[in-house]
């Protein structure tokens, strides 16, 4: 499976090729098709910025009142690099 935008590519997670390969794990476990050195670890697809971005990430942290009682200026700042991370070229 390759990505429409970036070009990455995946194996298809979602065949029975082994418990290694289900995607519903959200424990870390081994990442062998990515690369046979990664330590035990969770994996998480790309998506498109707008969907699954850092600015989309801050908004749901917020919303999730994960920075509740922050200040508008960590907001500013947050918000900021949200934005200039989601504007590097090659992201999802």
């Amino acid at each position: 499976m390759s990505d429409r935008e970036t070009g990455l590519t995946f194996p298809d997670l979602n065949a029975p090729n082994s418990e290694l390969d289900q995607t519903n794990l959200i424990l870390p476990e081994p990442s062998t098709f990515i690369s046979k050195g990664l330590p035990q670890c969770s994996v998480i697809r790309p998506t498109s910025t707008r969907n699954g971005g850092a600015v989309a990430t801050i908004k749901a942290f917020t919303e999730d009142l994960l920075f509740l009682g922050q200040s508008t200026a960590f907001f500013d700042f947050v918000n900021q690099l949200a934005m200039e991370a989601d504007a590097v070229p090659g992201g999802f």
